[in-house]
């Protein structure tokens, strides 16, 4: 396989996979275009090489350096904005547990707690309460993980991941 058909599926394959957890397939993909290319590119380069609108890659990179996954980077004597992916895998899956945390726990454990308060005094209502509460419970411990995960350094949570799995 030569290098630019790897990258092209590389590219692809992320764009494909991204969809899986929720997030836009021209994000991943401009987000792969960058890793890949590990060099700054400018919108021009992103559009001509993914055939996306100017809109699409703009909107796309904003979010993306939102996520804290890109950044803007001078090029000397051009007046062009480029860019360039945050290459540290570690800080990458960090910063996308974070908004994955910020996105998708946080209104699930808010909206449990709004939940909860029900006037009734049913047997139905608590056993809906109790299962309400089972749910937090969970949810509270992944949102706990996530925290761990996202203020530790590399090394302390694969020494973690390492000892569960034995």
């Amino acid at each position: 396989m030569q290098l630019s058909e790897a990258k092209e599926k590389y590219i692809q394959t992320w764009g494909t996979l991204a969809t899986n957890w929720g997030i836009n397939r021209t994000m991943a993909q401009v987000h792969a275009l960058l890793l890949a290319e590990g060099k700054p590119l400018s919108t021009d380069e992103v559009m001509e090489k993914l055939s996306v609108s100017r809109g699409n890659v703009n909107m796309n990179i904003r979010n993306l350096m939102d996520w804290g996954l890109v950044r803007k980077e001078l090029v000397k004597g051009d007046r062009k904005e480029y860019f360039v992916a945050e290459r540290d895998m570690w800080y990458l899956f960090k910063q996308l547990v974070k908004e994955r945390k910020k996105r998708e726990i946080e209104p699930v454990l808010n909206s449990i707690s709004e939940l909860k308060n029900i006037d009734e005094k049913t047997e139905e209502a608590q056993k809906f309460t109790a299962l309400l509460e089972e749910m937090e419970n969970v949810t509270g411990k992944v949102f706990s993980i996530m925290d761990l995960a996202i203020k530790s350094d590399d090394h302390w949570l694969v020494g973690k991941i390492t000892s569960l799995l034995k």
